[in-house]
């Protein structure tokens, strides 16, 4: 089952290949349902799938940078 996430992203960070990172860095895997980015912020609805630890780390890395990360229920796409 996968974590759905509330991502919002700071300006310092939009350019910053974030999603590649947690791939890259904490083997997890993204499914990015919703996102909006422009040149002074971002915000993502990201659903994180893998080993949990592996997510609470990912989770923990996001927030380190400077993200505001808020759980999510239901399904974003459907409404």
């Amino acid at each position: 089952m996968a974590t759905r996430l509330h991502v919002s992203v700071p300006e310092a960070l939009v350019a910053r290949p974030i999603v590649y990172e947690l791939v890259s860095d904490f083997g997890v895997i993204p499914n990015i349902r919703r996102a909006a980015v422009e040149a002074n912020e971002g915000w993502m609805i990201l659903e994180l799938g893998g080993d949990a630890e592996a997510i609470d780390r990912a989770i923990a890395h996001l927030v380190d940078l400077g993200c505001v990360v808020n759980p999510m229920d239901g399904d974003v796409v459907a409404g």
